[in-house]
């Protein structure tokens, strides 16, 4: 059985100490292939150190993009960084980017003008993209739905998906992959077990987010890549699928959504 963590941030200065380590344990917990995200307006900018990773290990792939949170910081150098990044070989998704409404971390109207224009790069570049949309549920769908009239809504990725059902029916109409993350275990996300039993079976992912996000038993802890094995095992039990087949299905899925040839 084969695991993609397709969602992960395991450059974080939280993996210093055990990084090595951290990527064993993930190996052996059979997740074979994961996505490290970068993000060129971090307090601490990031992109060297994830594509350094990905450079060292043939199982590793990468994205790049800006958060909504660093949305301010968007400007000509960020943009050329960027697009630098999205060259390299092992590059294969513009993101995480899009719209986080609960801290506006920077102010809302700047957040959807930096989303507009990286959605317009992918759209330019033919790169999907890994959305990040948090409490702008409503405004993400205005949005993509206007794209939509003109044919410019990217192939991509809902990642760590927490909205509705509702809400993911409109994202799937458009093409897009519903990610689920460690939010899936938890007991006050109802509205998430029927996301899950309902996204149809090729349109579905995992992921982990770490190090946040941390699963059900594990919450509380540091997040990290092998933990994926308890949110697959929430997904299996709510969809009441065959493990083996629902894994294979995922890895088929995350192959195609990040334009990776299969094994």
């Amino acid at each position: 059985m084969q695991l993609f963590d397709t969602h992960c941030h395991i450059t974080d200065p939280r993996f210093d100490e055990d990084r090595e380590e951290m990527i064993r344990r993930f190996r052996e917990a059979g997740v074979v292939r994961a996505l490290v995200v970068a993000d060129p307006r971090e307090e601490e900018p990031n992109e060297e150190k994830v594509f350094s990773l990905v450079d060292k290990y043939d199982f590793l792939y990468a994205a790049i993009g800006v958060h909504p949170h660093n949305a301010s910081g968007w400007d000509d150098a960020a943009e050329a960084t960027v697009r630098q990044y999205l060259k390299h070989p092992k590059c294969r998704l513009l993101g995480e980017l899009g719209l986080d409404y609960h801290y506006d971390l920077s102010p809302r109207d700047v957040q959807r003008k930096v989303f507009d224009h990286q959605l317009d790069m992918a759209c330019e570049l033919g790169i999907p993209v890994q959305l990040h949309i948090r409490e702008a549920h409503g405004d993400c769908m205005d949005m993509l739905r206007a794209r939509a009239k003109a044919g410019r809504v990217p192939a991509g990725i809902m990642h760590c998906y927490t909205g509705s059902w509702e809400a993911a029916k409109v994202y799937l109409d458009m093409g897009l992959y519903i990610s689920l993350s460690g939010a899936l275990t938890f007991k006050n996300a109802p509205k998430l077990s029927e996301v899950a039993q309902k996204t149809p079976a090729d349109h579905l992912l995992i992921e982990t987010d770490c190090p946040y996000m941390a699963p059900v038993p594990l919450r509380g802890h540091r997040n990290e890549p092998a933990f994926i094995v308890h949110t697959f095992e929430k997904l299996a039990e709510l969809r009441g699928e065959d493990p083996e087949a629902l894994a294979a299905k995922l890895w088929q899925n995350s192959c195609a959504a990040l334009r990776i040839e299969g094994e």
